[in-house]
């Protein structure tokens, strides 16, 4: 049949193409099976992370944890001034390591009392203290005015040996006012000292300290010279006591720089007198 013919405002008919996308397997494809094997991988390791936290003990998820966490090269990068210029973290920084010190030591080291040997020897020099504590207390206790001097005496370890500290306060002093002159009691007590520093080896220093106090007017002595003649004072004395005087490795006097009461640099205590017998 011949098509009648369109006008000349009359829009063309549409022409419809239906395409059909034809897909391999259909609900049979491979996609959804991808999906399922991660979803049952996932449950997998849930699983036997569940197992892991109830079969093992808490040093051996420690052991796990430490073997999965970052190496030490890697966090020291990632920490140092490699970002840019100034880009980097301070050299004051605390470390981002795991087991840096401001996130750990709950524990402490703890050495054997009886433990001897090592570069340090520390249980050695706590025995010997203990020792000459012990010496010290039993000659100090033979008389009641030494026993009342037993307050005086303060004995420490320290990094350079183990320091006996001889100390004044309001009722004692060392030495007369002003002067390297040993009082009766002060030689009582260093000889006390004397006896129990002269079986131990090691070398011996006598450090001389004063308080602040100021000088009158007029006279040339000051702290430096009086700490340091008040050291020597003691020196003399422990040799008059049978310490051979080529043991004394140092005899100095500070003065009133290292006070032992600090917010008070008058205060009697800081006039005292240090021997030292090196380790």
């Amino acid at each position: 049949m011949a098509k009648s013919p369109r006008g000349k405002n009359e829009l063309p008919p549409p022409i419809i193409v239906k395409k059909v996308t034809i897909v391999a397997g259909g609900h049979h494809g491979g996609a959804w099976k991808v999906a399922y094997a991660d979803f049952v991988t996932a449950m997998m390791a849930f699983f036997l992370l569940l197992w892991l936290l109830g079969a093992t003990t808490e040093k051996q998820r420690k052991g796990i944890a430490d073997y999965f966490t970052p190496t030490l090269v890697k966090l020291r990068q990632e920490s140092a001034g490699a970002n840019g210029l100034l880009g980097g973290s301070s050299i004051v920084d605390v470390d981002n390591y795991p087991h840096r010190a401001g996130q750990t030591g709950t524990k402490a080291l703890t050495i054997p009392r009886d433990t001897t040997g090592g570069s340090k020897d520390g249980a050695g020099r706590v025995q010997k203290m203990n020792r000459m504590k012990q010496v010290l207390a039993e000659k100090l206790n033979k008389t009641e005015a030494l026993r009342r001097l037993a307050r005086q005496v303060k004995m420490v370890d320290t990094t350079e040996g183990i320091r006996i500290d001889l100390v004044d306060d309001a009722q004692f002093a060392m030495f007369q006012l002003g002067t390297t002159v040993l009082t009766p009691q002060a030689r009582d007590l260093l000889k006390a000292i004397t006896e129990t520093l002269n079986p131990e080896p090691g070398s011996v220093s006598v450090r001389g300290h004063t308080d602040s106090l100021p000088w009158k007017r007029g006279q040339v002595a000051n702290n430096w010279s009086l700490s340091a003649g008040r050291a020597e004072a003691t020196r003399q004395a422990l040799m008059l006591g049978g310490i051979a005087e080529n043991r004394f490795k140092r005899i100095e006097g500070v003065a009133d720089r290292e006070l032992l009461v600090q917010d008070n640099p008058q205060d009697p205590r800081n006039r005292r007198i240090s021997i030292t017998l090196s380790n």
